[in-house]
């Protein structure tokens, strides 16, 4: 493949694009781009996600018909290695995977260090639960995060790229393996790329769930067939990383982006977003929202307009309680801070992350003690368990969080885990462990009154703490018996037609009565 025969391609592959696209009529063309219709995608600008669900992602000529990998071809016949980093360092494209380093200066401090051999990673080992943009991504445009790869690999001086991504993924592990031949047998990887003697080759290794994995440096133990457990950070990756080369680890969502910079410039990207978070960011929508699934949208964003406007608001309209950000290592904003503006400086002003893009929305039926709890019971499992601040403390603040939401807790659990936090978060070997307090830390910060109602009155403002609960058969009970031919521990008293009784002592909170009454006389208090 020349870069002539590249163009003749796109040409003629666009146009069979085209038709198809009309038979199915599900998107429009705007500025020359083509777009889903929907009132769903008006508010969103799609960079990361710009082909899916537009393309046929098993098929390559589909994404060379709208730009694909021309990028690459003007790179490598245009343009040289600083050329390429000067750049991306203009657009300052920040990684998406959470931190928000800028993409350009880490492939500026690959590209000092002289080496025999440097690395490209693709981090795909997405796994924070409920969270699903790099999956999507990988699923429906493979091509543009391999290209992406290219691009990073001839800016460095790199040869080979890893694409570390989780065995749970079966279908983006089958499209990337089927993207990988594609592009080898047009030239478009491998030896020789568009003739112009740049070399550049991808394998594919498979994650085997471990969350912490995620972390760059227990990512590359992990590729080296090393158990994936953190390194003490002595080195920057960019200059000993994997088997102790100068290596670039970007995610997916950080690398498809690249190939657009190059498109349409630097300019245009800049002019999206803020100006210390240029671009746009996916984020998985998820929680008690009324349109869950993908969006992306501006940096700069407000919640609000996330929620309301995109998601269509709360399910069931329900009030809004809180938003976390960040995934399980985020933190919990409240209702009246939704006019935040989504990016990461604004996120952690009010102790939140972007993290890689989990974005779980809650009703005034969500205990936020509980949500820390469960939130810290993922990071407990997920530990690592190599450094005592991280493997211990974070078990230590899950004990007590489970006897507060049990009704066992007492004042004196709530400063425990204030101090347990700082330990945790400034003693952590890294990132898991360094970010594991944030739903404790942020819950505790904007609804501490939850807390205090759980260790001092024993109750459960939300309702959802079952240890907690009390049901009760208000006036409206009409006597019909449901309640007391269901409950399992016959604690429910009373005559036909007449209002019933609960023995507390007796019940096991089961929900059972609630759940069958007609008429809604049965509540939680």
């Amino acid at each position: 493949m020349t870069l002539e025969k590249l163009q003749e391609l796109k040409e003629k592959s666009r146009l069979v694009l085209e038709e198809r696209l009309k038979e199915e009529d599900n998107t429009e063309v705007k500025d020359g781009n083509f777009i889903l219709k929907g009132d769903y995608y008006r508010k969103q600008t799609r960079i990361a996600l710009r082909n899916c669900e537009i393309i046929r992602p098993e098929s390559i000529d589909e994404y060379i018909a709208l730009d694909g990998y021309t990028s690459l071809g003007k790179i490598l016949t245009e343009m040289k290695p600083e050329d390429v980093i000067n750049t991306m360092v203009e657009s300052n494209l920040r990684g998406r995977g959470g931190a928000g380093f800028p993409a350009g200066r880490k492939w500026a401090e690959a590209f000092k260090y002289d080496s025999d051999k440097k690395y490209v990673i693709c981090n795909a080992d997405e796994g924070d639960p409920g969270a699903f943009m790099d999956r999507s991504i990988l699923e429906g445009d493979p091509h543009s995060v391999l290209e992406g790869m290219a691009i990073a690999g001839y800016a460095i001086g790199a040869d080979q790229g890893f694409i570390y991504v989780r065995a749970e993924y079966p279908l983006a592990v089958k499209r990337l393996k089927q993207a990988i031949e594609q592009a080898k047998e047009y030239g478009l990887l491998g030896n020789n790329i568009l003739g112009t003697g740049f070399n550049f080759d991808i394998e594919l290794r498979l994650g085997a769930g471990a969350f912490v994995c995620g972390e760059g440096t227990a990512l590359m133990e992990s590729i080296e067939g090393k158990r994936g457990m953190p390194r003490t950070k002595i080195y920057r990756t960019a200059q000993k990383g994997l088997w102790q080369k100068p290596t670039v680890i970007n995610n997916v969502e950080t690398l498809a982006n690249v190939p657009v910079i190059f498109q349409r410039g630097t300019e245009w990207f800049r002019s999206i977003g803020t100006e210390k978070s240029p671009g746009t960011k996916v984020f998985a929508l998820v929680g008690k929202v009324k349109n869950a699934g993908l969006v992306e949208v501006p940096m700069g964003m407000p919640l609000r307009e996330i929620v309301f406007d995109i998601g269509g608001g709360v399910a069931d309209d329900k009030a809004i309680k809180a938003v976390q950000t960040g995934g399980p290592s985020g933190g919990c904003i409240p209702a009246d801070l939704l006019d935040t503006p989504v990016d990461f400086e604004s996120l952690a002003k009010i102790g939140s992350i972007m993290g890689s893009g989990g974005m779980v929305v809650m009703d005034e039926t969500d205990c936020m003690v509980d949500i820390a709890r469960f939130f810290l019971d993922f990071t407990v499992e997920e530990s690592c368990g190599k450094c005592v601040p991280c493997r211990e403390g974070t078990k230590r603040m899950l004990e007590l969080l489970e006897k507060i939401t049990s009704g066992e807790g007492t004042e004196e659990y709530i400063a425990r885990m204030e101090s347990l936090a700082d330990t945790i978060s400034s003693a952590s070997l890294c990132g898991l462990g360094q970010t594991a307090a944030n739903p404790v830390t942020s819950t505790l910060h904007y609804f501490r009154e939850e807390y205090e109602a759980h260790v001092n009155e024993k109750k459960c403002p939300a309702g959802a703490c079952q240890a907690l609960l009390e049901f009760y058969i208000t006036d409206k009970c009409i006597g019909c018996t449901k309640c007391a031919r269901n409950c399992p521990t016959s604690c429910i008293d009373g005559k036909l037609k007449e209002r019933h009784v609960i023995d507390t002592d007796r019940c096991i909170k089961c929900g059972n009565c609630a759940s069958v009454c007609p008429v809604g006389a049965v509540i939680k208090r």
